[in-house]
């Protein structure tokens, strides 16, 4: 049994020894390196809405067991899982909606492990049952109305169910790798007419004189970074009206993950003129942030969606994962994958709305990836 369950406000006060013996090396989004930089950087804090508060279990040796990446939040920015109106409707009925409880990776919705244990514990299920009651035990004590647990995994979700959370799925598109050798084995599964576009649409910015590097590692300069910020700036600015990454966060990233880190950048007449950050993980490739000051078309499709599945075939990994939304993925390749999400909500009215949503949102969700698993899909039906 644990002697300890606190949280802390302070990645440091967990080390990155303990912090990463629980999250593992498989996806870099969790790590200490990673989350750090976003502490580090001042682009996880109070003052934009992020404080960090992260829960810990230790066992009775003062040895960190068990971690949730956590944080307290403002608002519902950044978060790629929409509450805003659930929001509304409990302070619209007098509640206070905020602040709320938030285990995520901040401003990214990657997929990922939330309930992270350490990799010696004999039982990492027990751990995983004491993470989820330190959890539902914090919203009553901190006096807030809900707890969310965004982008987990299927089996966390269902364990989180078991105790008493409302469990919530979505839709991302996500690029598998079926052991192609080159990017024309992949083409070579679509169907005539899908293989024909991305040929063409390939084609198109070649021909427009675009070339592309996948930069990584000590090929990454300053200048590289600079010049992805600013893209990254004005993106952020036009799209949401706010830019969470620190130009430090990003000189942080290149220093504690360059290794795991591929910027593709495209260039034309020797200027970069866009980019897309990419991390790698143990088996996916994961996409984070696009950027440009140049709005040709096609520009985006190459540089965050066919230059990663090059990257992908390249380094032997089985996922592409190009983040939220985008039902244009489809066509390039990309197929329906189901994600999951987790709340608690402590009010029984707002609880009960909230969960008749659910159920509707659910079936309409089920129903759409077998939509467009059946009708949309670019692969030849012997590849499906």
């Amino acid at each position: 049994m644990p002697a300890e369950i606190k949280t802390v406000t302070d990645i440091h006060e967990i080390g990155q020894a303990q912090w990463d013996k629980c999250a593992g090396s498989d996806n870099p989004f969790v790590s200490f390196a990673f989350l750090s930089a976003m502490e580090d950087s001042a682009s996880t804090c109070a003052e934009n809405g992020w404080q960090p508060f992260h829960l810990v279990l230790k066992n009775e040796d003062g040895l960190v067991i068990g971690i949730v990446p956590l944080y307290v939040k403002a608002h519902s920015y950044g978060e790629y899982v929409f509450d805003w109106a659930w929001a509304e409707a409990y302070e619209r009925a007098g509640g206070q909606y905020y602040p709320k409880l938030q285990s995520a990776v901040p401003f990214s919705p990657v997929p990922g492990p939330r309930l992270l244990v350490t990799n010696d514990h004999p039982d990492p299920d027990s751990v995983r049952r004491m993470l989820i009651e330190g959890l539902s035990m914090l919203p009553e004590k901190l006096g807030m109305a809900t707890l969310h647990v965004t982008f987990c995994s299927g089996d966390e979700s269902q364990k989180m169910r078991n105790a008493g959370f409302l469990t919530r799925t979505g839709l991302q598109y996500h690029w598998h790798n079926r052991d192609y050798q080159t990017f024309d084995d992949f083409l070579g599964a679509l169907n005539s007419r899908k293989r024909k576009n991305l040929r063409k649409e390939r084609k198109q910015v070649l021909e427009a004189g675009y070339t592309f590097k996948a930069l990584r590692g000590d090929d990454l300069k300053p200048e590289h970074w600079d010049r992805f910020y600013h893209f990254y700036r004005d993106t952020s600015d036009r799209k949401w009206g706010q830019a969470y990454l620190t130009r430090q966060f990003f000189e942080l990233l290149h220093e504690r993950l360059r290794k795991r880190t591929v910027l593709v950048a495209a260039f034309h007449d020797d200027e970069m003129v866009a980019g897309a950050l990419n991390l790698i993980g143990s088996e996916t490739l994961y996409g984070r942030n696009w950027g440009t000051m140049d709005r040709a078309p096609l520009l985006h499709f190459e540089t965050c969606y066919y230059q990663a599945i090059d990257i992908a075939i390249e380094h032997g990994l089985k996922t592409v994962e190009a983040g939220a939304q985008g039902e244009h993925k489809i066509q390039r390749g990309y197929e329906p994958v189901i994600t999951h999400s987790t709340h608690l909500i402590a009010d029984p009215g707002l609880r009960r709305a909230v969960s008749q949503f659910l159920a509707q949102e659910q079936d309409h969700i089920a129903q759409n990836q077998e939509f467009i698993k059946s009708e949309h899909s670019p692969y030849r039906q012997d590849q499906g």
